[in-house]
């Protein structure tokens, strides 16, 4: 195998990482709130009904910001039903995953969860603008983050929450492009109602930060037409558009579904030329960031292997089990979003728990890591900083999906100490790949480590019995000598080295 290369300067960087890029979200979906986060009643169980086992683990995975209630689902919620006593609560239809929700977790539940979290974490709330708009929007802003003496800041505080919650970060409405969509609107007709909205939003804070609803997927009919129509309208108004996209293995074409991340990072760029060209177009010398606030990989083609029914409670819905070759190409989506962390200010891996999700548990049993869980607490910890601009001399193959793709997929992270954090995938499955870094003026002399998550059976996958059975292991025979790291990585594998 051919050696892959690349140069470190730390006069050439992407950009500063946002936090935020290392954000999650929270549906109500399956099981992702209820026997997920929430569970009364469960040995682990605070006063608040939340499971402590699964808040550490959601400490440990290093989450930013929590994206909430959803999703599809927030396109049929009314706020008014999930606050107050919970016991008075109602109950109601879910009509986008066709589930009943009872709204015992509601508002005050997810802002104190966030808070638990602890204060690196922040909500990201989105408003219904699919069967409401303005009014209500604007009702909850009211009841979340005004002090006092309104009649909806003041119920706030009847209802036991005396502070604000100070939410500053609210997504205008979920994907509202897709026909699946309750309320479902056209580019024109979402573009003026998002307009409309964050303008009466801004009358009353005007710090806030407002997404606006891009693409549901760069595959979408509308998609760059929708982006352009809406930031016509909204340009002015907000400060990010939202991208959402998942991938997943097809007719057994593993190759194409280890280079995901070259589609992702073809989206991120044909969204960013579509908002300069309406910015130019506008001649604003404004800038909108992307908010990446759904990627995961989710399988939507397998069939679901649990018994549901329509309204159950908390079915057991979107319940993927994630194995390495899932984990790393998770990892290659990591180093997609740090490489445009210019632009990237939020992204949202979804979702937290059970669905589709890093961390899974049993209802009354214990809560453990997903094999994807590893690559992301990485991340979190360790890619903060100034991503530095890695342009990448691979050998490459061949995909039936993106035709030649590199087999080195890799970023870098220098943090505030001048410590350099470098992030790489090899996509090849059956062999290991020479890596050579020239460090050139770093100053690095050393290598801390250097650790992979990679198996020999590409396909295993950790679970209730055996949960410990897929984790990063360290990497032996790394080197720094003469200003140039040399490591090797192992066939299919998500690899973190450390130098300083």
């Amino acid at each position: 195998m051919r050696t892959a290369r690349f140069v470190l300067d730390p006069a050439f960087t992407v950009g500063e990482v946002d936090p935020r890029l290392f954000g999650s979200f929270v549906e109500h979906l399956g099981r992702c709130v209820y026997t997920g986060v929430f569970e009364p009643g469960h040995p682990s169980a605070d006063a608040e009904g939340l499971r402590t086992d699964v808040l550490d683990l959601v400490r440990e995975l290093g989450v930013t910001a929590v994206r909430y209630p959803g999703g599809n689902f927030v396109s049929g919620y009314a706020w008014e039903d999930s606050v107050g006593p919970a016991e008075e609560r109602p109950r109601r239809l879910d009509p986008a995953w066709r589930s009943t929700e009872t709204n015992r977790f509601g508002l005050a539940e997810f802002i104190g969860f966030v808070r638990r979290i602890g204060p690196g974490a922040e909500p990201m709330m989105a408003v219904n603008l699919g069967t409401r708009g303005v009014a209500e929007a604007l009702a909850l802003q009211e009841y979340a983050n005004h002090p006092f003496g309104t009649a909806r800041s003041d119920l706030r505080i009847a209802h036991g929450d005396k502070d604000p919650f100070g939410i500053r970060l609210w997504c205008l409405g979920n994907e509202m492009d897709g026909p699946w969509q309750t309320g479902h609107k056209t580019a024109e007709e979402y573009g003026r109602l998002a307009a409309e909205t964050a303008r009466a939003m801004r009358q009353i804070e005007p710090g806030l930060e407002l997404v606006a609803c891009g693409s549901s997927g760069q595959g979408m009919a509308t998609f760059a037409a929708w982006e352009a129509t809406v930031l016509e309208h909204t340009y002015d108004l907000v400060d990010h558009i939202s991208l959402h996209a998942y991938y997943e293995e097809t007719d057994g074409d593993r190759d194409s579904f280890l280079a995901s991340a070259v589609d992702m990072e073809s989206f991120i760029e044909n969204v960013v030329a579509t908002c300069d060209h309406v910015g130019a177009r506008l001649k604003s010398p404004k800038r909108i960031s992307l908010s990446f606030d759904e990627w995961n990989v989710w399988y939507q083609r397998r069939p679901n292997p649990h018994p549901v029914e329509d309204w159950q409670e908390a079915p057991r819905l979107l319940e993927d089990v994630y194995t390495v070759t899932d984990a790393v190409v998770l990892g290659s989506l990591l180093i997609g979003l740090l490489r445009h962390a210019d632009r990237v200010a939020v992204a949202c891996l979804a979702q937290l728990v059970n669905v589709i999700a890093p961390i899974m548990t049993e209802p009354g049993g214990p809560a453990w890591r997903q094999t994807t869980f590893h690559p992301f607490a990485q991340t979190s910890r360790y890619g903060r900083g100034y991503v530095l601009d890695v342009r990448v001399d691979s050998p490459t193959y061949t995909t039936g999906r993106y035709g030649e793709a590199d087999l080195l997929h890799a970023t870098a992270v220098r943090a505030e100490d001048g410590s350099v954090t470098v992030f790489a995938v090899n996509r090849s499955r059956t062999e290991a790949l020479p890596l050579e870094v020239a460090l050139g003026r770093t100053g690095l002399t050393r290598v801390v480590g250097h650790s992979a998550l990679a198996d020999a059976d590409p396909d295993a996958v950790n679970s209730r019995d055996d949960p410990e059975r897929v984790t990063p292991h360290p990497v032996e025979g790394t080197t720094l000598r003469d200003g140039t790291l040399g490591a090797v990585l192992e066939p299919l594998s998500w690899n973190m080295i450390r130098l300083a």
